[in-house]
């Protein structure tokens, strides 16, 4: 294959990758963050007086899952902007 084309493919396959962690990062976040809201109002019905301990539990697990899809959007920038599989081509 010519260089070019070698250069064309390695972009499209990329694209498509960047996509699929965007994409499958937001959905299990949204997933997760879902499940997780729902069986702490769940157990908050069952018992009030253990809502304010749940709910500080509830924030960080919170920050932790949108912390791990901010890091696959981060690398997947990292891969729009400087990708690496480009240099092996050089």
């Amino acid at each position: 294959m010519e260089k070019m084309q070698m250069i064309a493919m390695v972009q499209a396959y990329t694209g498509v990758g960047i996509g699929l962690m965007i994409g499958l990062g937001a959905l299990g976040a949204c997933v997760g963050v879902g499940i997780m809201c729902s069986r702490f109002l769940e157990a908050a019905a069952r018992q009030p007086e253990l809502t304010d301990s749940l709910q500080g539990k509830v924030f960080l697990l919170l920050g932790l899952i949108d912390a791990s899809f901010i890091i696959g959007v981060g690398l997947a920038l990292w891969f729009a902007t400087g990708n690496p599989l480009l240099a092996q081509l050089n």
